[in-house]
């Protein structure tokens, strides 16, 4: 769980946003902890000590190279999860500001990749896709030489033969600036300002 940046955009912390009576990382906590995919770790950084979880199952790392982009925090999370899980089949990486993201559908990437073998199995939105995304651990030594402000999308276009995509409509939604919340606030009547 990516959740270290600065929102410089958006210029508050996002992590913070209110949505259906909870922070959107409380959301994120507790929507990867009701998936089958443990354990959860959340990579925190530019503001992790206002940050902190109180989700005692969810291993909270600390990334204090989040300046330089989500890079460093997907080689940070992996490298704590590998630590944690030495023999684990795979990993998915999730982001903080997707509200509409479910158990179910961190499920169905796991399940994808059961069924068809295939070593990534990213969400489909709006002709394109992104995270959640599932990483089988043969691509793992790829995600640790990622470098820079850029995400895992060029390896799952260098592996696009190899990659499974599951739908994911409300995927494409996600909170960059305060246009895009006051969007979701406007469109979901349960959500709440901070």
């Amino acid at each position: 769980m990516l959740a270290a940046g600065s929102s410089s955009r958006l210029g508050k912390p996002k992590q913070w946003l209110r949505f259906n009576g909870k922070s959107l990382l409380q959301h994120t906590t507790e929507t990867a902890l009701a998936s089958q995919a443990q354990p959860v770790i959340a990579v925190l950084g530019a503001n992790e000590k206002a940050m902190e979880t109180t989700e005692s199952n969810v291993h909270v790392v600390v990334n204090s190279q989040w300046q330089e982009g989500m890079a460093s925090s997907i080689r940070c999370g992996l490298e704590a999860f590998t630590q944690l899980s030495p023999a684990a089949e795979g990993i998915i990486l999730m982001v903080c500001d997707q509200p509409f993201v479910t158990a179910g559908l961190l499920n169905d990437l796991v399940t994808a990749h059961q069924k068809t073998g295939k070593p990534i199995v990213a969400s489909g939105y709006e002709n394109t896709f992104g995270p959640p995304v599932f990483f089988h651990r043969s691509v793992f030594a790829e995600l640790l030489q990622l470098t820079g402000d850029t995400g895992a999308r060029g390896i799952v276009s260098r592996h696009k033969d190899e990659t499974a995509i599951i739908p994911f409509p409300q995927g494409s939604f996600d909170i960059d600036t305060e246009a895009d919340y006051n969007r979701l606030l406007q469109n979901a009547g349960s959500a709440e300002t901070p």
